[in-house]
């Protein structure tokens, strides 16, 4: 077998990853690379063949116990030559005993079983053009509630606390936010941001429909176009909020982990913040 060499990413390469991800149609945000690379420095992998890039992984460690797969895409003219699988095993081994968590494509779904990948839930990628919608005025900017009501929030969704994530997620060029607080407390809070195509509302996080409806329509405010939300499955409020709002499904992601992870309040979870990182 040719000679792969596979090393880490600088963060400027970063960016190699989105383009990759955008010509597989991933449709990325524009501003994705800053926040994707903040998380483990050592987590973006390329694999070299002739110096030019061939592979690339992402397997990002959140904390000492959890991990985030993404961006395993081989380049389209060397698939087959199992250049997919050295990268993998080094992005699996840079995770070490971490739970990784990924959220695979049909086509790679069968080859994550088989590497130990268990099936968690389904989420669906909903879009489609929406029409402009009056911003509730009980909702307010996100960047007015301190940072760690947000983070202590996200922390309740996710596997991991992500704080370096999430901080550079909220101030990323082009991102927008709002959230609702009832009683003196976070119901709801979202971001949403331009994609290659359209934009992208992740993450929607709420205690129930109504709430994530205020979000919603804040952050779609008076601007139509293309939007996408991507929902877990079991969340049915979630699929019915897309669904009111004249999304169909674009197509489905499978949520798998190699091992177990603590438990997340998925009901609250109406747009997932990215199919790349969790």
């Amino acid at each position: 077998m040719a000679d792969l060499r596979i090393r880490s990413m600088a963060a400027n390469e970063v960016a190699l990853a989105l383009d990759w991800a955008a010509a597989e149609g991933w449709n990325p945000g524009l501003a994705d690379a800053g926040p994707f690379a903040c998380v483990d420095p050592e987590g973006f992998l390329v694999g070299e063949l002739d110096g030019a890039p061939a592979s690339i992984i992402a397997v990002v460690n959140y904390d000492a116990r959890f991990s985030f797969l993404g961006f395993y895409i081989v380049r389209p003219d060397l698939r087959g030559r199992g250049f997919g699988f050295r990268i993998w095993q080094a992005g699996m081994a840079h995770a070490g005993a971490r739970t990784v968590g990924l959220d695979g494509v049909v086509a790679q779904q069968d080859n994550y079983r088989k590497s130990g990948f268990t099936l968690a839930y389904n989420n669906i990628r909903y879009g489609g053009a929406v029409l402009p919608l009056a911003v509730p005025a009980e909702t307010v900017p996100l960047s007015e509630l301190p940072f760690e009501t947000i983070a202590r929030d996200d922390a309740t969704v996710f596997p991991a606390a992500r704080p370096a994530f999430l901080r550079a997620w909220l101030s990323a060029p082009g991102h927008a936010g709002r959230a609702l607080m009832r009683d003196g407390r976070l119901a709801a809070w979202g971001v949403i941001r331009p994609c290659r195509g359209g934009r992208k509302i992740g993450p929607l996080v709420a205690d129930g429909r109504a709430a994530a409806e205020a979000v919603f329509a804040a952050l779609l405010g008076d601007a139509d176009g293309e939007v996408f939300l991507d929902v877990p499955q079991p969340n049915r409020e979630a699929t019915a909020l897309a669904e009111a709002h004249g999304l169909a499904p674009v197509f489905q992601t499978a949520r798998m982990y190699s091992g177990a992870i603590r438990d997340v309040a998925l009901k609250r979870v109406f747009g997932v913040t990215t199919f790349e990182l969790g």
